[in-house]
């Protein structure tokens, strides 16, 4: 294992993660026309989807990123955090009413 490789590559992933839950949670927010919120918190809702959206994924035995790399495993994963953030959305409305 290259260990200057793995600190370089480190921030770069987390600046991956932070785009991709910035996309998500606002993708998320226009699907299920909720109010425009601000970066942050598209971006909480974006991370949080994609564990909740992973957690789906197992339970129905699915591993979408199985046989894909590089572009294609970065829209699998904004779809599976897409689809993750809305569930978080659907039961924030749920506990609302």
């Amino acid at each position: 294992m290259d260990f200057i490789g793995d600190l370089v590559s480190a921030p770069l992933i987390c600046l991956g993660w932070l785009i991709v839950g910035a996309i998500a949670g606002a993708l998320a927010r226009t699907i299920m026309r909720t109010g425009d919120e601000p970066l942050i918190s598209d971006i909480i809702l974006g991370i949080a989807g994609a564990f909740v959206g992973g957690i789906v994924a197992g339970i129905l035995g699915l591993d979408p990123t199985e046989d894909t790399s590089g572009l294609g495993e970065v829209i699998i994963n904004l779809i599976v955090a897409t689809i993750g953030a809305m569930i978080l959305i659907g039961i924030w409305r749920a506990i609302r009413r």
